[in-house]
C-alpha cells in the first residue's frame, strides 16, 4: 500500500488518510476519492491531500476484518458487518466465553497490521454481549498476511451455553449461626443462578458433621440435582475437614481444595456420581464477585474445572481485600498481659446539622425549641453523653445560629459550603474531619432528638471488626434507621458519595458487614415536617 501526499487532482481512487475540514467543508478519513471529492477539494482551495493507495494483492481493511472474524467465530458467536476495518463478534446466547488462547496468540503474531482481541476467557456473557473484535490497523493488508491469519483463525471463540438447571444447596449448622444468614445465602445463591436459567430445587440444613453432609448430598442428587453447593457453618480448613470428608463418604472425590484468588481461597471442587459438588468459601454468601463465581459459571455450562484450571487462575485473577476480614493495626501495640482486656474501639461522632429544612415550609427545624432547648442541642447533648467522641458537628444552612444553639458544648464545628447539594456532602465533610486515630464514626442526624445516649452506646457495643460487624444499624420492627456506625474501612467510599441519599446504597453493597441492633421507634423518627415536630415535641415534653 502506497502512502503519502499527492496533488488533489491526482487523488482519484485513493483513500483519504486524515479528516479534512476547511470553512464548512468536511472530507472524512477513509473516504474513497472520486471526481466529486476532487472537485470539492479544489473548490475549498485544498491543493494537496494525504492518501493511501492500494497495490495489487492488497486486501481492503473491511474485507480482511470480516473474513478473519468469520473464521474465528465458533458455535454461539455471530459477526456484525465490518466497518472502518473492524468486525465485532457477539454472543448469540447466554453462557461463558471459551477462548483458544494459543490460537489468538498465533493470529496476533502473524502481522502487526492484523489484531484480534477478546473478553477474558470464561467470562459470563448474555445474548448480544460483544465477545471479540477483529481489527485491521491500516486501510489494507497484504493478501499473504490475510491468508496467513486465516490459516490460524479457525474457531478461536465460542459460547458454551448454560446447561445445568437444577441445583441443590446444603447448609451446615453450628451454634451461633443465625437462620437469617442461611436465608440470605439462599437468596444470594438464587440470584447467582438466575442468569443461567438455573434454580434451587432442593435444600438441606444439617449438623456440621461429615456423615450428615454426606447423606444430604446423596439425597439431593437422588432428587435430581445436577450440582450441589455446600455452605459450611465454618470455613473448610483442610482437605480432611468436614465437607471434603463428606464428599468422600458419599462415594465422591476431591478435585481441588484452595484456589489462588482472593476472595475465594477456601473453595473446594469435588464430585459425586459424576456430578459436581462445590464446598463454598465464606465469601460466596456475599453477592460480590469472588472466585466461587468463576468456578460456578463454568460448571453451570457443563465445563470441567480441573486442578490445573484452578492453579492457572493466579495470574490476572481476583485480588481484593474483604472488608469483614480482620486487619492489623498500623502500629503494633506494646505487649500486654494475657489477662488484659481488649481495648474498646475509638468511635468519633459526626452530627449532621447543615440542612435547609425545606419540608418544614420555612423555619429551621433544628432551632425549634422543645422544653426550652433547641432540637439540635438535645440531639448533640445525647451524643455527648455517650461513649462516642470526639463529637463533630457539620454546619451549613444558618451556620451562625446553629453554632449559637450549641454554645458552650464541647464539640468541634466543620462547615459544609455545599450543603444545598444534598445530604452526601455533609456526610463527606464530617467524615473528612474525623481524627486519624479513630477506628470509625457514628453518623447522627441533628433532627432526631429522641435518639438517646443509651441507643448510641448499644450501637457502639455492636461494633466488632474481629467478627465482621463493621456497619452497625438500629432496626425498628425490621426497618433500618439511624444513627449508623461506620468502620474506617469505609471512609474512602463515604467520601465518594453524591446526591441526597446518604449512604443507603453503600449499606446495600456491604450487607455481609452489617450488624443490626433492635431499637425503639426513636431510631426511625426524624423531624421533617411541622406535624412530625409537634408529635415529637409532645412525646418529649410528656415524658
Amino acid at each position: 500500500m502506497k502512502f503519502g501526499s499527492v496533488p488533489a487532482a491526482q487523488a482519484e481512487g485513493a483513500i483519504v488518510v486524515h479528516t479534512i475540514r476547511r470553512d464548512g467543508f468536511v472530507l472524512k478519513k477513509g473516504t474513497l476519492v472520486g471526481a466529486a471529492e476532487i472537485a470539492a477539494l479544489q473548490a475549498a482551495g485544498i491543493d494537496t491531500v494525504t492518501v493511501a493507495r492500494l497495490e495489487p494483492g492488497d486486501v481492503p481493511e473491511d474485507t480482511a476484518a470480516a473474513e478473519i472474524a468469520a473464521a474465528a467465530a465458533g458455535p454461539g458467536v455471530r459477526v456484525d458487518r465490518a466497518f472502518t476495518g473492524r468486525a465485532n463478534l457477539f454472543a448469540e446466547g447466554a453462557g461463558v466465553l471459551v477462548v483458544d488462547r494459543a490460537g489468538v496468540d498465533c493470529l496476533n503474531a502473524v502481522d502487526p497490521d492484523i489484531t484480534f482481541a477478546t473478553l477474558q476467557a470464561y467470562a459470563p456473557v448474555a445474548v448480544g454481549t460483544m465477545v471479540a473484535t477483529a481489527k485491521i490497523i491500516p486501510f489494507a493488508v497484504a493478501g499473504a498476511a490475510r491468508d496467513a491469519a486465516l490459516a490460524v483463525a479457525s474457531r478461536l471463540v465460542r459460547i458454551a451455553p448454560y446447561r445445568v438447571k437444577k441445583v441443590a444447596v446444603v447448609s451446615t449448622l453450628l451454634p451461633g449461626l443465625a437462620d437469617k444468614v442461611i436465608e440470605k445465602t439462599l437468596r444470594v445463591t438464587a440470584d447467582r443462578l438466575a442468569p443461567a436459567g438455573a434454580r434451587i430445587v432442593a435444600e438441606r440444613r444439617v449438623p456440621h458433621d461429615s456423615a450428615a453432609v454426606a447423606r444430604a448430598v446423596q439425597e439431593t442428587l437422588g432428587e435430581g440435582a445436577e450440582l450441589v453447593i455446600v455452605f459450611g457453618a465454618s470455613a473448610i480448613a483442610d482437605r480432611r475437614d468436614v465437607i471434603p470428608a463428606a464428599v468422600e463418604q458419599a462415594g465422591g472425590r476431591i478435585e481441588r481444595f484452595g484456589m489462588p484468588v482472593d476472595p475465594g481461597n477456601l473453595l473446594m471442587i469435588g464430585s459425586v456420581d459424576n456430578r459436581p459438588v462445590l464446598g463454598a468459601p465464606g465469601c460466596a454468601r456475599s453477592p460480590k464477585e469472588n472466585g466461587f463465581d468463576w468456578v460456578l459459571a463454568r460448571l453451570l455450562c457443563g465445563l470441567p474445572v480441573t486442578d490445573g484450571d484452578v492453579a492457572g487462575m493466579g495470574v490476572g485473577g481476583l485480588l481484593m481485600e474483604i472488608v469483614t476480614r480482620p486487619q492489623p493495626r498500623d502500629e503494633a501495640p506494646a505487649a500486654a498481659p494475657a489477662t488484659a482486656e481488649k481495648p474498646s474501639p475509638r468511635i468519633a461522632a459526626v452530627v449532621l446539622a447543615a440542612g435547609r429544612s425545606t419540608r418544614m415550609g420555612g423555619p429551621n427545624k433544628l432551632l425549634a425549641e422543645i422544653s426550652g432547648r433547641p432540637l439540635v442541642r438535645i440531639a448533640v447533648e445525647e451524643v455527648l453523653g455517650s461513649r462516642a467522641g470526639p463529637v463533630i458537628v457539620v454546619t451549613g444552612h444558618q451556620r451562625d445560629r446553629i453554632q449559637a444553639a450549641l454554645a458552650n458544648l464541647p464539640v468541634s464545628f466543620v462547615h459544609n459550603p455545599d450543603y444545598a447539594e444534598g445530604l452526601s456532602t455533609s456526610v463527606k465533610t464530617g467524615i473528612a474531619a474525623v481524627p486519624a486515630d479513630a477506628d470509625g464514626a457514628i453518623v447522627c442526624l441533628g433532627d432526631m432528638p429522641q435518639v438517646d445516649r443509651g441507643l448510641i452506646d448499644r450501637l457502639l457495643a455492636g461494633f466488632d471488626p474481629e467478627r465482621g460487624a463493621l456497619i452497625v444499624i438500629p432496626t425498628v420492627a425490621g426497618k433500618r434507621g439511624n444513627p449508623v456506625v461506620w468502620s474506617r474501612r469505609f471512609f474512602g467510599e463515604l467520601l465518594g458519595l453524591s446526591g441526597d441519599v446518604g449512604a443507603r446504597n453503600l449499606i446495600a453493597a456491604y450487607q455481609e458487614a452489617v450488624a443490626e441492633v433492635p431499637a425503639a421507634a426513636a431510631a426511625a423518627t426524624d423531624v421533617d415536617t411541622p406535624d412530625a415536630l409537634a408529635a415529637v415535641k409532645a412525646e418529649i415534653e410528656q415524658a
